[in-house]
């Protein structure tokens, strides 16, 4: 899933850019000198293991009790506008993508529902566009590089971001000007929606991360399994299969 924390201002990149674009550069390398892996997919195999440890550490350490205390303090009503609020500032961008893939009812769709929210949803914290049989087109810029033939290239895990592949990671700097919430100056409140966000979507995987405990033998190999086929699926449809996971297991349901 794709997540940020903490961006930098647009017109200052911080060190976490140059040390994410130094991990990226020794993750190819180190692929290029072990070989391929038994995926074809993930020539990466090595470094990525590695860099899942590291966000499961992460996860466990920091993000996963959040999360919980998040859920278990917040009436569900709340945590459900919080989550609508979220994926409305999202249409802006999945709009830009549907005009660039020239979908035209997409488009209308999507501008359709972040005005109708924005202006009678309190903000988009309801989605009445969603009761009103409005559907949604989610896209990124990766699907829109795979609209024009742009291929996927391996899998990639990045540190903290998660599952990716090489397409969606050389269109991850442009899919960030793309956020709203990166366009906002004030640095406290760009970070708290940040945050926010980063929490209310870890909290809707609590129960899928829980499963997928349970049940996969080898979390890494089921993980990146899943998350190839959803993005793959997304590009055949052109719509995302899944809600605000981004390539995740479908999220426990609200109580």
């Amino acid at each position: 899933m794709h997540i940020q924390i903490n961006t930098p201002s647009q017109r200052r990149p911080g060190a976490w850019w140059r040390w994410a674009l130094l991990t990226l550069a020794l993750a190819l390398l180190s692929g290029c000198a072990s070989g391929p892996g038994k995926n074809p997919r993930d020539p990466l195999e090595p470094f990525n293991r590695d860099m899942s440890r590291f966000n499961e550490a992460v996860d466990s350490a920091v993000l996963k009790p959040v999360a919980t205390a998040y859920r278990e303090v917040t009436p569900s009503l709340v945590r459900t506008g919080v989550n609508n609020f979220f994926s409305n500032l999202g249409e802006v961008w999945s709009f830009v993508n549907n005009v660039l893939q020239l979908n035209v009812k997409a488009s209308a769709d999507t501008a359709l529902r972040f005005g109708f929210n924005t202006i009678f949803g309190l903000g988009g914290v309801l989605d009445l566009a969603s009761e009103m049989q409005i559907e949604q087109h989610k896209q990124d810029f990766g699907q829109t590089l795979a609209r024009y033939g742009v291929p996927t290239g391996p899998y990639i895990v990045l540190p903290i971001l998660g599952p990716s592949t090489l397409r969606d990671t050389v269109a991850f700097p442009l899919i960030m000007k793309g956020d709203v919430v990166t366009r906002i100056d004030h640095v406290p409140t760009r970070n708290s929606l940040f945050a926010a966000r980063l929490v209310s979507v870890r909290s809707n995987l609590l129960g899928a991360s829980r499963v997928l405990d349970e049940a996969a033998l080898d979390k890494y190999s089921f993980t990146r399994d899943v998350y190839l086929q959803l993005r793959d699926n997304e590009q055949r449809n052109g719509k995302a299969s899944v809600e605000d996971d981004d390539g995740a297991l479908p999220p426990e349901p609200l109580p």
